[in-house]
């Protein structure tokens, strides 16, 4: 009985190896940040429409696998442009980017050359590079270096993710870690910039200065046409009137003084005290 076990042993034990060694061509673990797409040459060919996710999966040893990263990456690159004006600009960029998750079949179809994975050096970098050289051209090195960098920027990322879209990768960044201009340049730009500043500092001296004199003026004249208002009610009668209505209450003090009526100027009484 042993000896009928015997062929079936070794027929397990040469299966067992065969599955082993085959283990790398039958088995394959995507990890979480992965998705790949299979390639299946005696059928259907590239499937782009079914996206293997993460996990441990089981294939013909003829399929070929071919897994991308799906998480987002960057890639630092310098480069040297030109301004506006023919000048050399040298600019480091990191662009930042990732492959639609579902879309990873159209990318390999398009981009896949020979047996490397490589859509960020076919598509995502150069179309960068591309892009920073025409917005860069459109400014001078001094709105470059200073006021626009911002601006320039943000037409940088838009515009490359327009392109990139169209290719099914995603950019949500494409910065600009430096740039660097040639010496007397740098220098000439922060000289201009640091007399635009003193420029805008002398001008706001004298726009306060003007401001404060014109509120002078305003106050001026409104006094001035207070006093001529006050002149014009001031008649005579008036005037006696209240000189009498401060007589009257003087006259109530109890401080001893001797009132001495009509012999003032113009018939106002006098009012005399013994202090």
């Amino acid at each position: 009985m042993n000896n009928r076990r015997l062929p079936l042993i070794i027929l397990t034990v040469i299966a067992f190896i065969v599955i082993l060694a085959l283990s790398s061509s039958l088995f394959y673990t995507i990890s979480a940040t992965e998705r790949a797409v299979l390639f299946y040459p005696f059928g259907k060919g590239l499937d782009k429409d079914n996206i293997e996710g993460p996990g441990t999966h089981l294939k013909a040893p003829w399929n070929e696998v071919f897994i991308y990263a799906v998480s987002e990456n960057s890639k630092d690159e310098n480069m040297d442009v030109l301004d506006k004006n023919g000048l050399s600009i040298h600019v480091d960029i990191t662009v930042r980017y990732s492959p639609m998750t579902d879309k990873i079949g159209f990318i390999h179809e398009k981009f896949f050359k020979g047996t490397t994975v490589d859509y960020v050096d076919v598509l995502v970098i150069p179309e960068v590079r591309s892009t920073v050289r025409q917005v860069m051209g459109r400014y001078t090195a001094e709105e470059i270096y200073s006021t626009k960098r911002a601006e320039v920027e943000s037409a940088i990322r838009a515009e490359s993710e327009k392109i990139l879209l169209l290719n099914f990768v995603y950019a949500p960044a494409v910065l600009l870690r430096s740039i660097e201009l040639p010496e007397q340049i740098k220098v000439a730009i922060q000289n201009k910039l640091q007399q635009e500043q003193e420029a805008l500092a002398y001008q706001f001296r004298l726009d306060k200065e003007k401001s404060e004199a014109e509120r002078k003026r305003i106050a001026a004249e409104g006094e001035s046409r207070a006093n001529n208002i006050i002149n014009n009610s001031l008649t005579d009668k008036l005037l006696k009137m209240r000189g009498i209505e401060a007589t009257l209450e003087l006259s109530k003090s109890p401080n001893s003084k001797i009132i001495v009526v009509g012999s003032g100027k113009d018939g106002m009484p006098l009012i005399l005290g013994n202090n």
